[in-house]
């Protein structure tokens, strides 16, 4: 077994350790411990999830088991989970697990974070794209009809656990969804390992469990970083957004049948395309990042059917637009990023429709 990879997400009190490890559900028990010991806990899964993990974590756990998929990302859920931490008798100082990916770490964050205004929680990511970005940084909440995320708290984990041996069990496309949110990294803050992925294409591929826990652990990492510098978004943290507000749109208006990694990846592309109409970025850069989408499984192109007016309409009712003006994140080379807000209507609307089938 891989030694345990360790890192500190530093906030002051509300730090917390992720710690990485290929197998480390194997011994979860003994390493949930030092949290669970005599608390009421909430096991909080979904109906794909739980068949394959739960008895790792589950000792005499209540559990409260939703069906799988972002549909089910909705304030119907967020009660449902509630009313169970009554059922079950949790108190102030109960704790909820979330075990699943990122859906189910956003609603058991959120539930945590209002269950009798505020009880602790871990999250246990099981999918690539809970690994490296959602499950570390505190962002909770659930969707509404008319957006992503638009109901929602900053609430902090205790411990993120993270055994990359549960990748195994994810269908390939769920894989790739994770990887957009990878290559988002090297994009915005780190060009060296955008570099290195570019040379890893096989290793991405073929799911080598070595390189995984080694690129996990650098996204985890930057993450860390950033969320340490500005925990709710003030400025430095809306880069992790880069491909998000197109993406969202993206995703919402396919009625979430594009998952969110993939509207992520045509986000991107997106963006770059936007970047390099504002001259912002290099056409060179425009193309090796979708180069490296492409050759890793993820789209780039928005598929026949969407209109580009509609798109930005649906990037209005983003949570990161004020008033009418969209903040946007724009690429401009070497792993930096530029953050604006004075982007022409016409020439967004322009990009999109450049990007679309």
């Amino acid at each position: 077994m891989q030694s345990i990879k360790q890192i500190k997400v530093a906030l002051e009190d509300r730090s917390y350790d992720i710690m990485i490890q290929a197998g480390i559900l194997q011994k979860a028990n003994e390493t949930l411990e030092t949290f669970c010991a005599k608390r009421s806990i909430l096991l909080v899964t979904d109906s794909n999830v739980d068949p394959l993990y739960s008895d790792k974590v589950e000792a005499d756990y209540a559990k409260f088991i939703f069906p799988a998929g972002e549909k089910h990302k909705n304030i119907n859920t967020i009660s449902d989970i509630c009313r169970k931490a009554v059922e079950a008798g949790l108190d102030r100082k109960s704790m909820i697990l979330a075990l699943g990916g990122g859906v189910c770490g956003d609603m058991a964050g959120f539930a945590a974070a209002v269950y009798m205004r505020g009880i602790d929680f871990i999250q246990i990511p099981t999918s690539l794209l809970a690994m490296v970005d959602s499950s570390v940084g505190g962002k909770t909440g659930v969707d509404l009809p008319e957006g992503k995320n638009l109901v929602g708290a900053f609430w902090q984990p205790q411990l993120v656990l993270i055994d990359p041996e549960t990748l195994k069990t994810l269908p390939k496309e769920e894989v790739c969804n994770g990887l957009a949110e990878v290559v988002k990294y090297g994009m915005i803050y780190d060009w060296e390992f955008f570099q290195l992925l570019e040379k890893n294409i096989d290793a991405l591929n073929n799911l080598d469990m070595d390189f995984y826990t080694e690129m996990i652990k650098r996204c985890c990492e930057i993450k860390a970083e950033v969320v340490a510098q500005d925990e709710r978004e003030g400025g430095l943290r809306a880069i992790l957004n880069y491909g998000h507000t197109f993406g969202h749109a993206v995703e919402l208006l396919s009625n979430f049948e594009i998952a969110h990694g993939a509207a992520v990846s045509i986000g991107m592309a997106v963006a770059v395309e936007l970047g390099v109409m504002t001259k912002r970025i290099s056409k060179d850069y425009a193309e090796r990042q979708n180069a490296l989408l492409k050759k890793i499984g993820l789209p780039t192109r928005i598929p026949a059917g969407f209109d580009a007016e509609k798109i930005y309409g649906a990037i209005l009712h983003d949570k990161k637009t004020v008033g009418s003006k969209v903040k946007l994140i724009l690429a401009s080379g070497d792993g930096a990023v530029s953050i604006v807000d004075d982007v022409d209507k016409d020439l967004i609307i322009q990009a999109i429709r450049n990007c679309c089938d």
